[in-house]
């Protein structure tokens, strides 16, 4: 059974930072990409940053400087460090691992940017 567990979002002050975490299991973590999108009210999903098996990462323009996401194979583990955060980051964050036609989302973790 695949699963995909977020924790880490909260609420957040604007220019704060927050770090959310992807602790995978049943999936052979390491050839997986890894992925974080976000749904924001009355929005689409939308992808916030991906990092492949071999560690090339890809963010979306608005969160590029501020967010940078990683992983850890040997954890099983992908995470997303977000600073300088703003009130348009509010959205539910979801995780998303892909590998050949295989595709798993995580049940979403809530961000929340306000003073």
């Amino acid at each position: 059974q695949v699963q995909l567990v977020e924790s880490g979002g909260g609420l957040g002050q604007p220019g704060g930072s927050l770090r959310l975490s992807c602790a995978a299991s049943g999936i052979f973590f390491s050839i997986y990409e890894m992925g974080w999108y976000r749904q924001a009210p009355g929005k689409e999903r939308e992808s916030v940053a991906t990092i492949t098996s071999g560690g090339i990462t890809k963010y979306e323009d608005s969160v590029k400087g501020r967010f940078t996401i990683s992983r850890d194979n040997a954890k099983n583990t992908a995470y997303l460090q977000m600073n300088n955060l703003k009130a348009e980051d509010t959205a539910v964050y979801y995780c998303h691992a892909y590998h050949s036609l295989n595709s798993y989302w995580g049940q979403g973790t809530q961000v929340t940017v306000s003073s």
